[in-house]
């Protein structure tokens, strides 16, 4: 079987690498992106969380300088996703996002934080209910960068008029929810009701449980389905702790990543290949349509913000074995053997 390669919308780090670490080299990034290529992800979005403003300039500086003197960096990233910092602060929906850095929706602080880049925003996540957050919306839209909601504390009413602003996918859906919430009129039933909305899913079986997570894709429906890893350097890495950001994390024996000595998730170990495994051998989608969630589905996402910056995604190819193990990886001018 073949299909393109895998597109990761949401990566913090990978295979001992922090992705919101000031000190990221070239070589580190490339010893992240070889590990990712062989997991059958061609593109990613490296992706950092919420921060004070001067923090998250400094570690956009040097993650746009590893990509841009890294040998896979230029081929396999063609943007960033921000994870905040305009995200709902409220217990609970802010998961492991420093809260005394989470801050409003401001156009001019997603303007100063993109300034001199090289690589563009790509995906901007954001929390819709916040005041000022649908001149965020329509103001990112139009430099373009798609727009999602996470960390989102946001009603039928809100989510409704952010996917009318633009919003077009929700960001690791099911999860930075806490608990309890109302039966019927909550977030995650009003996401999944908006049918102009992908949804993103973290498939390790941790985040979200099998039978929850094939009740969310029924009701989204597979063709807006979308798979993400949210991995962190704990990805295709050992047990043990990690940095994430500012802090420290563990990577436990039962694959969950947490904030050491709490129940806070902190990203994931997983890898978009083991995600594809994960929803067919469940019994929640056949090959192609797995593959398509972290392939297709993700590239059509991206496709208008790519276009806007005139970024074109290098043609790929996958090739399969039969227990969906990436055997062959084909990029432009890289052709890469995973075993």
């Amino acid at each position: 079987m073949h299909s393109t390669g895998l597109i990761d919308l949401q990566v913090n780090g990978y295979a001992g690498v922090d992705f919101n670490d000031t000190a990221l080299t070239a070589a580190a990034l490339d010893h992240a992106l070889e590990a990712m290529l062989r997991s059958g992800v061609t593109t990613c979005l490296p992706t950092l969380i919420t921060a004070a403003e001067a923090d998250l300039a400094d570690r956009l500086h040097a993650l746009d300088e590893a990509v841009a003197h890294s040998r896979l960096g230029p081929l396999m990233v063609p943007g960033f996703h921000l994870e905040g910092p305009f995200l709902n602060p409220a217990r609970g929906y802010a998961g492991c996002h420093p809260l005394e850095a989470i801050i409003p929706p401001d156009p001019q602080a997603l303007d100063r934080l993109k300034s001199n880049l090289r690589r563009p925003f790509l995906l901007l996540t954001l929390a819709p209910e916040r005041p000022g957050a649908m001149n965020l919306i329509r103001h990112a839209r139009a430099a373009g960068i798609a727009v999602a909601m996470g960390h989102t504390a946001a009603d039928a009413a809100a989510t409704e008029q952010a996917a009318r602003a633009g919003v077009t996918l929700s960001t690791h859906l099911g999860n930075a929810l806490p608990q309890p919430q109302p039966k019927f009129f909550n977030p995650l039933m009003a996401q999944l009701a908006e049918d102009a909305l992908h949804a993103s899913f973290i498939a390790d079986g941790i985040h979200i449980p099998p039978l929850a997570l094939k009740v969310l894709l029924r009701a989204k429906g597979a063709e807006r389905c979308i798979l993400v890893t949210d991995a962190t350097a704990a990805a295709a890495a050992p047990p043990g702790l990690y940095r994430f950001a500012s802090m420290s994390i563990e990577h436990a024996a039962d694959g969950s990543v947490r904030v050491p000595g709490t129940a806070t998730l902190a990203g994931s170990a997983l890898c978009l290949d083991q995600a594809v495994r994960n929803v067919v051998a469940w019994g929640f989608a056949d090959p192609p349509m797995a593959l398509a969630m972290a392939s297709e589905h993700p590239a059509a996402l991206l496709a208008p913000a790519l276009a806007h910056h005139g970024v074109r995604l290098p043609d790929s190819e996958v090739a399969w074995t039969g227990s969906l193990h990436p055997a062959n990886v084909t990029t432009e001018n890289l052709n890469f053997a995973t075993r």
